[in-house]
């Protein structure tokens, strides 16, 4: 039997990271966010994001790769980048779910 791996989650939806690249929201939903860093700085000895890619996402897979992009913006910061996703997947996901 199969074991269920637990996410670590962000205000009760799955943050998935791999490498520079995380993943936020649910992937059986309409939408996720896509986020990149794309570079870092070092803070007190940490290395930390510094500019940090955003995408929303849309998860039907009849779409083009093109067409899954609905929204796309840079942040300076991760804390930037993850407010402005929850902002942008929450709404997104309140929509979805008025037009069904």
């Amino acid at each position: 039997m199969a074991e269920k791996k637990e996410f670590m989650t962000y205000k009760g939806k799955p943050l998935v990271r791999c490498g520079k690249e995380l993943y936020y929201g649910n992937m059986d939903e309409p939408f996720v966010i896509h986020m990149v860093i794309k570079s870092t700085k070092e803070v007190n000895g940490l290395e930390v994001a510094d500019k940090v890619a955003i995408q929303l996402l849309a998860t039907d897979p009849t779409l083009s790769p093109r067409k899954q992009i609905v929204k796309t913006s840079e942040k300076n910061g991760l804390y930037l980048a993850m407010d402005i996703a929850e902002v942008w997947l929450t709404r997104a996901l309140k929509s979805s779910a008025k037009e069904k």
